[in-house]
């Protein structure tokens, strides 16, 4: 009951912003057998049950295919500039693999309400108070914000690590363990980093669907050293953040955000 008014919560902030900040890699399946075809939707909005991106190859910084080697293989082409295209991905090798997206920067504004809706739904509480500090509180609020995001897929049984080191995304959710290793544990160890440096004392989501249809959202704040623990949930997970930081001499926006998630099942 507690994770589902957390659910109708964080919903009922969304509509009220008018914005879906959740943007994530989301493949049919997450296990596989050798020579399979990965196909790999790009999908954004509310509670984790969002609709197909209507972006395409133009919004594109960066489309990487770590192998279980570690070889990282540019994707970029692989899109066409058809809205919403998905991407297809032949795996030839068992192990471990990691897709991960960052786009461009896009353009919203919003009035104080929504923005302050937002900025508390997502647990910026220091740009609330840097707001406050330059009276800002009542203005309206311009930002650029951009995704980056990644899928962890499992093709046969053999387990690799690459999907365990730091990625080229500006913020990059990490986990330090391989989420398909079957252990004891009843927790994962994530990292957070925004430009290769730990986030600390961060929000970060945890999101779980089970059965595509029923989905819980809890909230984790990051260490002293950027880490946190996740909970086992079967199902499909995402783990999610937001980071933004004030633009300074610039004519159109004031903030950049970056809009972060990592997906994987565990069974």
């Amino acid at each position: 009951m507690k994770q589902k008014y957390v659910f109708l919560f964080v919903f009922a902030i969304l509509v009220v912003t008018g914005i879906a900040h959740e943007f994530w890699l989301s493949p049919k399946r997450f296990f596989y057998t050798k020579n399979d075809i990965a196909v790999i939707k790009f999908s954004v909005g509310e509670g984790f049950m969002g609709e197909n991106w209507k972006g395409d190859k133009s919004r594109i910084i960066q489309l990487i295919h770590i192998t279980p080697s570690g070889q990282a293989i540019d994707l970029k082409d692989s899109l066409s500039l058809s809205p919403g295209d998905s991407l297809k991905l032949f795996l030839s090798k068992e192990g471990t693999n990691m897709i991960y997206f960052n786009s461009t920067n896009s353009f919203i504004s919003l009035d104080p309400k929504k923005f302050n809706a937002y900025l508390e739904e997502d647990g910026l509480q220091y740009i609330k108070a840097e707001r406050k500090k330059y009276n800002e509180e009542n203005k309206n609020s311009n930002e650029y914000y951009q995704r980056s995001v990644k899928t962890i897929l499992q093709v046969g049984n053999t387990l690799t690590d690459a999907c365990t080191k730091p990625t080229s995304l500006p913020l990059d959710i990490i986990p330090l363990k391989n989420p398909y290793q079957k252990t004891k544990d009843k927790k994962m160890p994530f990292l957070i980093l925004f430009k290769g440096k730990p986030l600390a004392n961060y929000v970060v989501k945890i999101w779980s669907k089970l059965n595509f249809t029923k989905v819980s959202v809890q909230e984790l704040r990051t260490d002293s050293n950027g880490k946190i623990l996740l909970p086992k949930i079967h199902g499909v997970m995402m783990v999610s953040t937001v980071y933004m930081e004030r633009i300074v001499d610039d004519p159109k926006a004031q903030w950049q955000s970056y809009w972060s998630s990592c997906t994987f099942e565990n069974k």
